[in-house]
């Protein structure tokens, strides 16, 4: 495993983040292909094993269970200062705007009960899921800024946002003294580039980690054609995202596939390749043994230049999709949601 830390921080992380939302009691999420807790337990310890120190949760994932199942297996099989925890905190709700609480009153509530449900005095990372227009956006940093005052939290972080309101962000963070996002976790990967349009030039100016979510497609830039999975079959959410474009992107899992017969290796570990050349640690879900071999054996592998040129190459503008599609003052009010047991959310 290879570790840099993560953007303007001191956070000392493997290139590979484990990604959480698979583990959870499906009872309490939408999520049908999630894994119980004893099967977590081991996907947890075997990154471990593996390297893996930087692990990713939220609340809003099978009702705060997939952080339980992480807070629980890290007590169990690490010691806290060797691990970075990441988790991510909801919008406030109609009912919460109505009864007059604040935004800095929502951020507290929010990491109180994800240091509950980890078991945790205090998270690594604390990121704002997604933005929400009903709430100022000074009253959500000086709420994210006592939270770090308080140690609650190390660093701050952001997801789901623009490039345009990351830059907004930290520009009133340094005006205010707050706090600043060292890190932006979005969607990106082979066959979904748009971040490449002004979010990684912004971070790359501004030593902001990327930490980007879906880094295999929902399991298509793992699979060749005709091979099926589980969450393949089941993830109505990534089926959203991805098959609108499955035509198109077809042609690069076929340069994906080819490649990894020519190295000897698994697609897997050529979509990772080719994505650790552009961020700091994609979050990898796994839920087998073999996603987090794959993910590891990635790190090792250098692509040429000439493979990443082939690989780039088919690439054609995609259209916003999912939680970024829906990132306006107007369609957050009409977007997909899923029950977090207290509350609903945006999909994301």
């Amino acid at each position: 495993m290879q570790y840099t830390k993560l953007g303007n921080s001191q956070l000392q992380v493997s290139r590979i983040c484990m990604g959480c939302m698979g583990f959870g009691d499906a009872k309490n999420g939408q999520h049908s292909w999630t894994i119980d807790e004893e099967h977590a337990r081991e996907i947890i310890r075997q990154g471990l094993e593996q390297g893996i120190n930087f692990f990713d949760t939220a609340i809003a994932y099978q009702s705060g269970t997939s952080e339980q199942y992480l807070g629980r297996a890290l007590r169990d099989f690490a010691k806290r200062e060797e691990v970075v925890v990441a988790t991510k905190f909801l919008p406030r709700t109609p009912e919460e705007i109505a009864a007059g609480i604040t935004g800095q009153q929502h951020v507290e509530q929010m990491i109180d009960t994800s240091l509950k449900n980890l078991g945790l005095d205090y998270v690594d990372l604390y990121i704002y899921h997604m933005w929400d227009y009903a709430t100022p956006l000074y009253d959500i940093l000086d709420g994210l800024n006592r939270v770090v005052k308080k140690g609650k939290a190390r660093y701050i972080g952001i997801s789901n946002c623009f490039a345009y309101q990351l830059a907004k962000a930290n520009s009133l963070a340094e005006r205010e003294g707050f706090a600043p996002f060292i890190s932006v976790q979005g969607h990106y990967n082979l066959i979904f580039r748009e971040e490449e349009r002004e979010m990684a030039k912004l971070c790359a100016e501004d030593n902001i980690a990327m930490t980007p979510y879906s880094a295999l497609a929902g399991g298509r830039l793992a699979k060749r054609p005709g091979e099926t999975s589980k969450r393949l079959e089941e993830d109505s959410y990534a089926k959203f995202k991805y098959d609108a474009t499955a035509g198109q992107d077809s042609i690069i899992l076929q340069r994906v596939a080819e490649l990894a017969d020519k190295r000897g290796v698994s697609m897997t570990e050529i979509s990772l390749a080719w994505l650790l050349t552009k961020v700091t640690a994609p979050v990898v879900g796994a839920t087998k043994p073999q996603h987090i071999q794959g993910a590891v054996k990635a790190v090792d592998l250098v692509l040429t230049p000439e493979e990443i040129a082939y690989l780039e190459e088919p690439y054609l503008p995609h259209k916003l999709v999912g939680v970024m599609a829906q990132n306006t003052p107007a369609a957050a009010q009409e977007s997909h949601v899923w029950s977090t047991g207290s509350q609903k959310i945006q999909r994301g």
